[in-house]
């Protein structure tokens, strides 16, 4: 009994690894193209962190800039209430370009980043791939350089979000605020 239940742990873990490895990342990724000001648009999670906030949650900024070695320093700030809280996280970039981790000083998650596609100018879709005690977990963003984007970048979000097994009521566009716009670094 306990060897087959093992067993199917093991396959488990190994079918989770190679959905993982499944997640593409931008052909060619130019990094220094991806720092600046964005704007999160969407927000897809099967996180019991996203489930309980998603109601509270509204469009925020990050600035994003490459550190001296090569890293990113990503800046989010967002309405909490009628407060803006700012999070400053440094994503370490990996061999593969376009690839970073992350690791949470506040909770030890463990995260694989990855920048799935942009045009720098207009819009990125970022996946990643959450590690923590309570199990995995899944998130995609969808920034833009403005507050705006086409029918047909959110629809790809959408649906990129579905690819990797997100169901549609863990699927948000952010609604539009200005709270906390202008407080971006």
């Amino acid at each position: 009994m306990h060897t087959a239940l093992l067993g199917l742990l093991g396959l488990a873990l190994l079918a989770a690894l190679r959905a993982q490895d499944t997640i593409p990342v931008q052909t060619d990724f130019q990094q220094d193209k991806l720092t600046g000001k964005w704007f999160s648009i969407g927000l897809a999670s099967n996180s019991n962190w996203f489930k309980e906030k998603k109601h509270l949650m509204k469009m925020c900024t990050t600035v994003i800039s490459e550190t001296a070695d090569g890293n990113l320093e990503v800046t989010s700030t967002y309405p909490k209430g009628d407060q803006c809280e700012k999070r400053n996280s440094l994503y370490t970039r990996t061999e593969q370009p376009g690839r970073f981790s992350y690791t949470s000083p506040r909770w030890g998650s463990k995260h694989d980043i990855r920048v799935v596609e942009t045009n720098y100018e207009e819009y990125a879709l970022v996946a990643t791939q959450i590690s923590k005690s309570t199990g995995p977990s899944t998130m995609v963003l969808l920034y833009s350089r403005t507050k705006e984007l086409s029918p047909e970048r959110l629809e790809r979000f959408t649906q990129f979000s579905r690819e990797q097994g997100l169901a549609d009521e863990e699927i948000l566009i952010l609604p539009r605020t200005d709270q906390c716009m202008a407080d971006a670094a």
